[in-house]
């Protein structure tokens, strides 16, 4: 199945450590939905970038364009305004533990 990365721009630098509790509470929902496309077998990887601007990244599968962008569109984080998000298509090119 194609591969799709999106990458979650916060609204601002330093996101992570200057979160408002209104922020906290819908990325814990944006995790919380991260964590059952993982489980689902959809995610294959996901994670911030640490420093002062902390972008996120999502790696998954999607059959096509529309449904991939779906799943990105649907991010609460995303989907609530705390975030921008930009997908693209990507490919796995090497998997420690697969390749």
């Amino acid at each position: 199945m194609p591969e799709w990365i999106y990458f979650i721009h916060p609204p601002r630098d330093d996101f992570a450590a200057t979160m408002t509790s209104e922020e906290r509470a819908a990325w814990a929902v944006h995790f919380e939905r991260l964590q059952r496309l993982f489980a689902e077998g959809r995610i294959v990887l996901v994670g911030p970038t640490l420093g002062r601007t902390n972008t996120g990244i999502a790696i998954f599968e999607a059959p096509d364009e529309e449904t991939a962008r779906r799943i990105m569109e649907e991010d609460p984080a995303i989907a609530g305004g705390y975030a921008r998000g930009e997908l693209r298509p990507f490919r796995v090119s090497l998997l420690r533990g697969r390749d």
